[in-house]
């Protein structure tokens, strides 16, 4: 596979990864700050980038870009937190 073309697969996780992480700053302030907020379309939209986050992932694992570790550590962390340390480490090993 093109190089490009990697970069721009870890582009669409990266851009994924930070906007669910931006999305759940508002359920978490809902949960534990009492704030009034919409929380089912916010829920909702979270939940279906988190879902797309692990899909990615696991379709480079499945084209032989990364290991099975990226998707693995996407969905232990719960989403964003492992999807941008995934995508810090493959960046990382493919400047080397």
């Amino acid at each position: 596979m093109n190089p490009d073309q990697i970069t721009r697969r870890l582009n669409v996780i990266l851009v994924l990864a930070i906007v669910d992480a931006l999305l759940l700053v508002p359920l978490l302030l809902h949960r534990f700050g009492d704030l009034d907020i919409p929380v089912f379309p916010i829920g909702m939209t979270h939940g279906l980038l988190f879902i797309a986050l692990v899909g990615f992932c696991a379709k480079g694992a499945l084209d032989g870009l990364w290991g099975w570790w990226f998707p693995a550590i996407t969905v232990v962390t719960g989403g964003p937190p492992g999807s941008i340390i995934g995508d810090i480490v493959i960046r990382r090993r493919r400047a080397r």
